[in-house]
């Protein structure tokens, strides 16, 4: 069995848009995805390591531990061998308390990007290549308190996709814009409703499969 690491914030732990409340593993896009991957014949587990509020390199100044490299190359040797991560990060980045443009924000995916590749992952164990995956553009944020939290966020955000594809080739990663297939939810603007972790999970379940097929083919 491949295990696959999906590495990313509330966009991929699947809070229901407007509310607290989470969609379940087989709604969940890693959840889609790992099932359409099986439906394909690949044997794989799509493990979760997903939290709200997650930024690529900076604290959250109201809670604790929402920095992506906070023990990162701990959780790459806790869960190793990796046939594949899966990094959907940087919605966050561009809450009302950063001052982060989209140039920031791919700043810090690399600072992820570099971790991730420096885990103390036990001797022949592959170092395991990386999906980046953009996420969807801010959109209009509604509601409290994500209007707050995302004041200004649309137009700082607005090249963000750009800024991570530049990173994703300069570091030899795989590259899916999920803007291309997904939009935000209208209820809040950041997050995604279920029919959309739908989409996502099985256009990334095609992407992964050919990463997968292809790395076997070089094996």
């Amino acid at each position: 069995m491949l295990q696959i690491l999906v590495y990313g914030d509330s966009l991929s732990w699947g809070i229901i848009p407007n509310t607290r409340r989470r969609l379940t593993f087989t709604e969940r896009w890693p959840g889609v995805m790992e099932r359409a991957l099986g439906d394909a014949g690949h044997h794989v587990r799509v493990i979760e390591d997903c939290l709200n509020g997650r930024r690529t390199a900076w604290d959250d100044p109201f809670k604790p531990g929402r920095n992506a490299l906070d023990g990162l190359e701990q959780r790459m040797e806790i869960n190793s061998p990796l046939a594949l991560v899966i990094l959907m990060l940087g919605a966050n980045d561009f809450q009302s308390v950063h001052q982060n443009n989209a140039w920031h924000s791919g700043q810090g995916l690399a600072a992820v990007i570099r971790a991730m590749r420096r885990a103390p992952i036990e001797p022949g164990m592959p170092v395991p290549p990386i999906l980046v995956v953009a996420p969807p553009q801010i959109t209009t944020p509604v509601g409290k308190p994500i209007w707050e939290k995302f004041d200004g966020a649309p137009a700082q955000s607005e090249a963000a996709a750009e800024a991570y594809a530049a990173i994703a080739a300069e570091m030899e990663c795989q590259f899916f814009d999920a803007g291309r297939v997904v939009s935000t939810s209208p209820h809040d603007g950041i997050h995604l409703d279920a029919d959309q972790h739908e989409k996502l999970g099985r256009a990334l379940s095609a992407v992964v499969s050919n990463v997968l097929s292809g790395a076997r083919a070089t094996a």
